[in-house]
């Protein structure tokens, strides 16, 4: 069965989620609308074809993202990787995480994490699945996650794992310290562990066309910042990166037609020790 992963008390989640409002544009649901899925509202599909006004190829790119995804993934469980932690992890869409994994490892225990409450909704729907988990959790707070894992026995940090990033730095502002958010999620990991990441970047675009995509997501749920490749790099030094290293969703390790891009989405696999 689907579980919601208890606190130390044996409760429920400790709530960290966001109240629902379908007239505020959510990221997940935005993402949702693009990758062609049916589960966003009405202000969701409004800000994804606004973004497709500026950035027509925002759909390809959402799309080349999942993709990306499911090889890095395979990558994983291929190398014998049986625990995920999913941050961030957006509507279930299918292959879900947990699909791609278990085509090599069946009895692998996945977690996603989200505080949207309509990704929580669909999650733990997934009431077949016994070792998929859900956590409400602002992915913000590594360390309380990290910590409620541990304590209820979902994650065994003495053993491998696979954290996913997928698609959700760019929605964490500079202040909040992006390289510091990543190294308190992978600091606790065995060795062995990897973790996966795509994000957003602003590359080579003018100032101009940065702010008017930004723009976009300054009503949703989570606002947008495109860094530079540059920026990405440095969150990556402590890491060892697989190859072919830090390059845009579809060349890592795919003969995929390289899609316009919104800058220069990025995507990485990286030993964490």
């Amino acid at each position: 069965m689907s579980e919601v992963v208890r606190d130390s008390a044996g409760n429920g989640d400790a709530s960290g989620g966001i109240g629902f409002d379908p007239e505020v544009p959510s990221t997940a649901r935005i993402y949702d609308y693009l990758i062609g899925g049916k589960d966003n509202f009405a202000a969701d599909r409004a800000a994804a074809e606004h973004l497709l006004t500026m950035e027509p190829s925002a759909r390809a790119i959402a799309q080349a993202n999942r993709r990306f995804m499911v090889r890095a993934v395979e990558l994983l469980a291929q190398t014998g990787i049986r625990q995920y932690v999913d941050i961030g992890a957006g509507i279930p869409t299918s292959p879900n995480v947990h699909e791609v994994v278990r085509r090599h490892q069946p009895d692998a225990r996945i977690v996603y994490v989200d505080y949207d409450p309509v990704v929580l909704a669909h999650t733990r729907a997934l009431r077949a699945e016994t070792g998929v988990y859900a956590l409400d959790a602002d992915m913000r707070n590594p360390h309380e996650i990290l910590d409620r894992l541990e304590e209820a026995g979902t994650i065994d940090f003495s053993q491998p794992v696979g954290l996913l990033l997928i698609s959700v730095m760019h929605f964490v502002r500079r202040d909040q310290d992006p390289a510091g958010m990543i190294r308190a999620y992978t600091e606790r990991l065995a060795p062995g562990s990897h973790l996966v990441m795509s994000v957003a970047s602003g590359g080579q675009l003018a100032q101009d066309e940065i702010d008017r995509v930004e723009a976009v997501y300054a009503n949703a749920s989570s606002p947008l910042v495109l860094y530079t490749p540059a920026a990405v790099a440095d969150w990556l030094k402590p890491f060892e990166l697989v190859e072919p290293g830090l390059v845009s969703y579809s060349k890592w390790r795919a003969d995929e037609a390289e899609p316009g891009s919104i800058g220069a989405p990025l995507a990485v696999v990286a030993k964490v020790r």
